[in-house]
């Protein structure tokens, strides 16, 4: 047995163990890091004191900058930001979608939550999907919730007129811009694959006909017009308006559910955040319908109960309580989780007693078989578009925001005459009730259909505060994954000690209670195998290959610096800073 230890109260540890700690690491890290330093390169640390936006494309970041600088808050950057990343990176960026933004006010006031979540159409029951297949198309797609988000942010917190926040997105729009080698190939590859979606191919072809190409400039004129009118008449163009209209006729030409009662009655709210302790950090996430801030909460207080500085972070013994602390809070996801105005959800999946009972469970040196953490729930034999942008003001504001259209470019679906896609959300409700796979489809009752009901979410946009003041602000796209991005980012700041850059470059992990297997950033480097030899050895089964998971555009606030890291996974976003 090894010899380690559980503490009741682990949140104060000397100085010494943590030099230790990292002394220890430092090999580690110049191991791992060597596949990921070209990247690292191509996206710096950046620091600054006055402001800082960090998201997946350039331009929008250097919008939201220009925000901050004319004197606009975080909000106000935020809004202007998610608009232009509807024009610039149309995979995730939307105003079709959906999704939560963390806020923290500044000045010692509570975080809140602007939860933008889509809802299911009122026609839409629990066995609407049951026979479906399809993972596009205009019936996957529900009532769209970024436009309220956004304009419900701004109304509460916001200082700068909603116009003057579009305009840059329509400009854009209208004139173009460059587009890099990722996204020509993103949409050469969407173009061939999406031949039964006119309106796709009409919009995001290139007009000679040719494939596109790093440099080329993509022009959006109906996008533009679209964000034309949001400038001119507000957000209710998009609910009850003209744009409204366009959606619904697109529903009826498309055979889709979405009505203008539906668009009409949809609301985003202003929700409790989830909050979590963790050595001395409290770490704020979004509430259900997301699992996000329950999952990283219900992790980090199970980990606390273990002295993780007795081994490095990529130690067989670490990674054990790493992956098993996972699957104990991706079991009560399935178990419990949904939209909280149909579902009572648990208010003990986040107490410290509740993580003290799930660590003692834990075996230190055996796997938990995934079948034994939930033996009530009958087992059935046998998409992640989304992207995160953090922000932090001169006045210290900050926003956590994360969106989506779930899969990549969402339903495909581009609302004709409107420019711009619709989502794909409804394929995150559980299609077949009872049905729970070993594969990892979820049948539980929590998140089955419901007319206006908010479909599970794992989006986890995440803020971080040390001894009342701002700390670390983070969030990630990728589906199930993103809490456990996440809690790699809070992790590497909070435990290990690392710098933002260290942070959101080290290895991350995956597992979601099922498949009841565990898949690591790089598990073919052969400087994992003697930690991932040990995995199996407890039981673990460990996943040989694997992409990159996430894409976690992150903040850190020290002494009043801003330190700020755009993930290189996907493709070279931008910390833009002053």
């Amino acid at each position: 047995m090894m010899n380690w230890t559980r503490t009741a109260d682990a949140q104060s540890r000397s100085r010494g163990t943590m030099t230790r700690c990292f002394t220890a690491l430092i090999g580690c890290w110049i191991a791992f890091f060597v596949s990921v330093a070209r990247a690292a390169e191509k996206a710096p640390l950046v620091e600054g004191r006055q402001g800082m936006v960090v998201s997946v494309n350039p331009e929008a970041s250097d919008v939201g900058l220009e925000i901050l600088k004319s004197g606009g808050n975080a909000v106000d950057a935020t809004v202007a930001t998610a608009l232009a990343l509807a024009v610039t990176f149309p995979e995730a960026g939307n105003i079709g979608g959906g999704g939560f933004s963390m806020i923290y006010p500044g000045l010692g006031r509570e975080p809140v939550c602007v939860e933008y979540r889509e809802t299911a159409p009122a026609v839409c029951q629990a066995d609407t999907f049951l026979k479906m297949t399809a993972q596009t198309g205009s019936k996957t797609a529900g009532v769209p919730g970024t436009v309220r988000g956004l304009a419900l942010a701004h109304a509460k917190f916001g200082t700068k007129p909603w116009r003057e926040l579009v305009l840059p997105a329509v400009k854009l729009a209208r004139a173009g811009f460059l587009i890099d080698a990722v996204l020509a190939s993103g949409l050469n590859s969407m173009n061939r694959s999406s031949k039964e979606f006119a309106e796709f191919v009409r919009v995001y072809s290139k007009p000679d006909g040719r494939d596109w190409k790093a440099g080329d400039r993509l022009v959006q004129p109906d996008l533009a017009a679209t964000l034309q009118r949001l400038a001119d008449e507000g957000p209710d163009a998009f609910y009850k308006g003209h744009i409204a209209q366009q959606i619904v006729d697109e529903m009826r030409a498309s055979g889709g559910f979405i009505t203008l009662d539906d668009l009409a009655n949809y609301q985003a709210q202003v929700r409790a955040p989830i909050h979590g302790t963790y050595r001395g950090y409290d770490v704020y996430g979004p509430p259900p319908p997301s699992s996000g801030g329950t999952v990283v909460v219900e992790v980090l207080n199970i980990l606390e109960q273990f002295d993780l500085s007795k081994s490095d972070r990529y130690s067989p013994e670490t990674l054990h309580l790493i992956v098993e602390a996972t699957k104990r809070a991706y079991c009560d996801r399935a178990k419990y989780i949904g939209d909280p105005a149909f579902t009572e959800i648990p208010p003990h999946l986040v107490s410290k007693d509740y993580a003290k009972k799930l660590a003692a469970g834990i075996k230190l040196d055996r796997a938990t078989p995934s079948e034994q953490l939930a033996p009530e729930i009958e087992l059935t034999p046998e998409g992640e578009s989304t992207t995160h942008f953090s922000f932090v003001d001169k006045n210290g504001m900050a926003v956590s925001n994360t969106y989506t259209l779930q899969n990549s470019y969402g339903s495909r679906v581009v609302v004709r005459g409107a420019g711009f896609l619709l989502n794909n959300e409804m394929t995150d409700f559980n299609w077949r009730p009872g049905k729970t796979t070993r594969a990892g489809r979820i049948g539980t009752a929590a998140n089955l259909v419901a007319p206006g009901k908010r479909m599970l979410s794992s989006q986890s946009p995440t803020l971080v505060l040390k001894a009342g003041k701002l700390a670390l602000v983070t969030g990630s796209p990728g589906g199930r994954t993103i809490p456990n991005t996440v809690s790699s980012v809070v992790l590497g700041v909070t435990e290990f000690g690392l710098d933002v850059r260290a942070a959101v470059d080290a290895p991350r992990w995956h597992h979601q209670w099922f498949p009841d297997r565990v898949s690591f950033e790089r598990a073919d480097d052969p400087r994992y195998a003697e930690s991932l030899q040990k995995l199996r050895m407890w039981g673990h089964d460990v996943a040989t290959k694997g992409g990159t998971q996430g894409d976690a555009h992150s903040i850190i606030v020290k002494d009043g610096l801003l330190q700020g890291a755009a993930d290189a996974r996907r493709t070279v976003g931008k910390a833009a800073v002053y």
